[in-house]
């Protein structure tokens, strides 16, 4: 028993018992919970040792299941992935999120307010503001523009919620396949977000911020509202934000009225605004629209009847966007509006004074008389305002094109008017004493070292002062003036609405101080008017889009400038400017009269005339004071007065001047008085029956066709130093639209993203 307790029995593996008593003891490798990793090569396991061939039959289960754990680990592996992908895409939404205010402080920031102006009738002359466009509602446009932008860039628009995954995914599998961005991914719920709120930035901040705040807009807003936030403010290339602005700005219409293959072309801009402009590449914009059209049918939204005839008849852009003169009135109004109503706070309308008929037509003549003869006789520019006896603005041309030079010369710039000043002069004179009988001789004169010289030399001896005033005799004004004084001239001048600064020298009675034909012509007024300065002004009233009145012109008040003989007689001696002397060219059906002005070496060519209807004043020149070639101011000026006043007056019942004088008539002993205001009505409703032939106070002008009353405000803003205007700025359009073609930079977040 001793020696058996002292024995210790140890076990083995892989070999014959000891002892049989404890055979039973024995332990085999494969018995281990863990199997070992020593292997003996001398020594088959005891399986394969049993089995005989089961090497082979293992070998072959343990092959396959190797291939269905390779394929069991990738899955395996790809779902932690997942969730790995999962929490580190929560945590930077989470971390990119608490960059962002609170959500309870977003809210959608105000679209740029829109001004609309509009004329006399209602028609529209011009937007402005940063869209260029009033916002549209979705029931509004046409009902093509929302279907083309849906099918071209957000096809699931109406069933994702702000962010798309399989929009996405599809997006990325093309820019990986095409190893460039050539597929976005995001949705217009996205790039409306984006628009409002974040920079362009290319970061993957901007589009986590980008899928959050789209998130948000889904919560807070409809469809629909979404959509028509986002055609109100997207970006059409050529400086036009909006579906109204694009529309006019390419098409010259409302969005209300844009055709299929116009709305094709409109969507088709948003993917490269400024590349696909129609106004920089036709061809790429009509290419790129074709795609949109195809777009439209595949998703049912248009026939392929409807789509064949867009493809038939495509769009048609307008020629120039920029180039009609009623932009230089949109211009001035712009400039008005602030001293009217302050800091514009939403879209407004502005019903101003001009007549677009008129306006037009202006514009016509101008343009005509310089394509026809601008090279003979090197003219390249001219001016037009058109003044009614209320002081309203019917229209005004401040250059030959606005889309080459946004300088207005009607309103700015300042040049000699020449012997068109000389009516202030003999107004001082007849104020002074003299009557349109009273004599002067003609002849050649020395004024200290000055020698006034008639037009082309010839002087006439013993003239009365109506012959003077016709035939633009310069020693006579300069008599005059020497007799009254420079100052009484200045003083007349200025009472009756020259608002430059004048030099006080002789020279004056020749026009050789500056002024602008905007004042000049409104200093005409009062001879049409029977002697009354009214308020000139292109404004009668702002209001709301929902009709609230911000501003309205109530007629102001207009004080006699000149007593009625003194009017009388001025018009009696106009008149044979017209009739017999300098104008001739400008004489028509009605009563009127007015001056002829031309500066030295034809520098400037004006003719400022008027009826009972309207006061018109009409500038030609060049831009650099460069000569003309003997244009005078019974030339040019005189025949697009003619054709202008024509066409104003058709239909309106003739009127005669105010006034009466009858040569022999000496009237009382003048003196240059400004008798206390007076209310100056607004212009009038439809034609007027003939005036008095001597009106005490302003009667209503007949306007040249029924519009509603006239009662803008503000007075135009005229520069009141006496230096060049040249540098005052104007919104330049640019001159080549869309600008030049950016290459962009594309990174893997773009590929991956969709932009």
């Amino acid at each position: 028993m001793a020696n058996r307790k002292n024995r210790r029995i140890e076990p083995s593996f892989d070999e014959p018992a000891r002892d049989a008593s404890v055979a039973g003891f024995a332990v085999h490798e494969e018995d281990r919970v863990v199997p070992s990793s020593r292997k003996s090569r001398s020594r088959k396991p005891a399986n394969a040792r049993r089995s005989g061939g089961g090497r082979t039959v293992r070998g072959g289960r343990r092959k396959r299941r190797g291939l269905f754990g390779l394929l069991t680990r990738l899955v395996y592996w790809g779902f932690v992935l997942a969730i790995w992908g999962g929490i580190a895409a929560a945590g930077m939404v989470v971390y990119y999120g608490a960059k962002m205010p609170a959500a309870t402080t977003w809210s959608i920031p105000d679209r740029a307010p829109n001004i609309k102006l509009v004329s006399v009738d209602g028609r529209l002359i011009a937007n402005r503001g940063m869209s260029g466009g009033e916002a549209v509602r979705l029931s509004e446009m046409s009902a093509y523009i929302p279907k083309a932008v849906i099918a071209i860039e957000d096809r699931r628009f109406y069933s994702h919620f702000g962010f798309d995954p399989i929009g996405l995914a599809r997006a990325m599998v093309t820019n990986i396949m095409h190893g460039r961005f050539t597929q976005g991914g995001s949705t217009l719920t996205q790039q409306l977000a984006k628009n409002l709120f974040l920079k362009p930035d290319r970061t993957l901040e901007r589009k986590v911020q980008e899928v959050l705040l789209a998130l948000w807009l889904e919560h807070k807003h409809t469809k629909d509202e979404i959509l028509a936030m986002y055609l109100n403010r997207v970006y059409f290339g050529s400086g036009a934000y909006g579906v109204e602005a694009a529309s006019r700005r390419y098409f010259g219409k409302s969005a209300r009225d844009v055709s299929l293959s116009e709305a094709a072309l409109l969507a088709g801009l948003l993917k490269a605004p400024s590349r696909l402009s129609p106004a920089r590449d036709p061809k790429a914009a009509e290419e790129r629209s074709q795609l949109v059209l195809a777009a439209m049918q595949d998703e049912g939204l248009v026939s392929s009847r409807e789509v064949a005839h867009a493809m038939s008849a495509p769009a048609a852009r307008v020629p120039s966007y920029w180039t009609g003169s009623e932009n230089y009135v949109a211009d001035t109004v712009m400039e008005e509006l602030p001293a009217l109503i302050g800091e514009v706070q939403g879209d407004i309308i502005v019903d101003t004074t001009i007549d677009l008929d008129l306006q037009k037509l202006a514009e016509r003549s101008i343009r005509r008389l310089i394509d026809e003869n601008g090279k003979t006789l090197d003219v390249s520019q001219g001016a037009l305002v058109s003044i009614d006896n209320s002081g309203a603005v019917r229209a005004m041309v401040g250059g030959y094109d606005y889309s080459t030079s946004q300088f207005d010369r009607a309103s700015e710039a300042r040049r000699q008017p020449g012997s068109a000043f000389k009516p202030f002069v003999y107004a001082a004179a007849l104020e002074a004493g003299r009557t349109p009988d009273s004599v002067r001789n003609d002849a050649p004169i020395q004024i200290g070292k000055w020698k006034p010289v008639n037009y082309g030399g010839k002087y006439y001896g013993k003239v009365t002062l109506a012959t003077a005033l016709a035939k633009s005799l310069n020693s006579v004004a300069a008599q005059l003036t020497m007799e009254v004084g420079p100052e009484a001239v200045i003083e007349v001048a200025n009472r009756m609405g020259i608002q430059s600064d004048l030099q006080k020298n002789v020279s004056i009675s020749l026009g050789t101080s500056e002024v602008t034909p905007l004042e000049l012509t409104a200093a005409y007024v009062p001879f049409a008017n029977g002697g009354y300065r009214p308020q000139v002004h292109f404004v009668r009233r702002v209001t709301t889009v929902k009709g609230k009145v911000l501003y309205e012109y109530n007629g102001g008040s207009a004080p006699r400038v000149l007593k009625p003989e003194i009017v009388g007689m001025m018009n009696a001696m106009m008149a044979g400017t017209v009739e017999a002397g300098t104008a001739r060219k400008a004489a028509f059906a009605w009563p009127s009269a007015g001056k002829t002005g031309t500066s030295q070496n034809s520098r400037d060519a004006w003719f400022v005339g008027y009826t009972a209807n309207l006061t018109t004043g009409v500038w030609f020149g060049n831009d650099d004071a460069r000569p003309m070639k003997k244009v005078t101011g019974g030339a040019l000026p005189a025949q697009a007065w003619h054709e202008f006043m024509v066409a104003a007056h058709e239909g309106v019942p003739v009127a005669r001047l105010p006034g009466g004088w009858q040569p022999g008539w000496q009237p009382s002993q003048p003196a240059p008085v400004q008798d206390a205001p007076i209310a100056m009505p607004p212009a009038a409703v439809g034609r007027s029956a003939n005036p008095a032939p001597q009106p005490a106070a302003p009667a209503p002008a007949a306007v040249p066709r029924p519009s509603v009353p006239v009662a803008g405000g503000g007075r135009p803003a005229m520069p009141s130093d006496g230096g060049s205007t040249a540098s005052i700025k104007r919104p330049v359009p640019p001159g080549d639209v869309g600008g030049p073609m950016k290459k962009g930079t594309t990174s893997i977040l773009d590929i991956l993203t969709g932009g």
